[in-house]
């Protein structure tokens, strides 16, 4: 926690400076209690600027190998994502997304706030895809409130396939939570489709993305 806080401190500031966020509705975060932030996701720093720029903690999920990474460098990168709250989780097969869904319902329960992109991984073409059920699935067996969440501007900052941010502006907004119940009766997965497509509508509100349709291939590197 000593090392979060510091680091937060730390960068924070930084990231001020480097990306001067603009910052809209950060009101609809609710302050206490579980809350998920779903988000759009254009660059590798989408989920390195929202915590940087929400009122509360974010956990976000990254992968173990960022952890594990030697010298300096690899010092730094397990630092910076300690100090924002990044959860490592191994990736890869239908085994390793369940126990990330259950990482982040066990989040939840302690009432913190956690950050999911539905679209899997980076858009390559600034398309918005359709979202995955994950986070409907964590709506509906949290009962915690989905904030929708746009983030613009990081693709030119870290394009795909970029080791390095390179400083410029970056918008960042939150929308008006979302409140979803679980159907009485009726198909689980019809109702983890509809919660998801209504938390990407509002993402695509947020972000004005044009819709692409369909789903994002998921890449091996994420």
């Amino acid at each position: 926690m000593l090392l979060q806080t510091g680091t937060r401190l730390v960068l924070a500031p930084l990231g001020r400076m480097a990306f001067r966020p603009v910052v809209e509705g950060r009101d609809n975060v609710p302050r206490h209690g579980p809350v998920i932030l779903a988000a759009n996701h254009l660059s590798f720093i989408d989920s390195v600027v929202i915590p940087l720029v929400a009122p509360r903690p974010v956990s976000f999920l990254a992968k173990a190998e960022y952890f594990r990474r030697p010298g300096p460098r690899g010092w730094l990168t397990r630092t910076c994502l300690t100090g924002i709250d990044a959860i490592p989780v191994e990736r890869g097969g239908h085994r390793s997304a369940q126990d990330s869904l259950r990482v982040a319902l066990d989040v939840l329960a302690a009432g913190r706030a956690f950050g999911i992109h539905p679209e899997g991984s980076r858009s390559r073409d600034g398309r918005l895809y359709r979202g995955r059920t994950g986070v409907a699935w964590l709506a509906l067996a949290s009962g915690a409130p989905v904030v929708p969440v746009a983030v613009l501007g990081t693709d030119r900052i870290q394009p795909v396939g970029a080791r390095l941010p390179r400083p410029g502006r970056v918008t960042v907004r939150f929308g008006a939570p979302l409140h979803f119940t679980p159907p009485v009766t009726g198909s689980g997965g019809r109702a983890r489709r509809a919660v998801t497509d209504e938390i990407m509508t509002a993402v695509q509100a947020l972000s004005g993305q044009e819709p692409a349709g369909c789903y994002l291939d998921l890449p091996s590197e994420g």
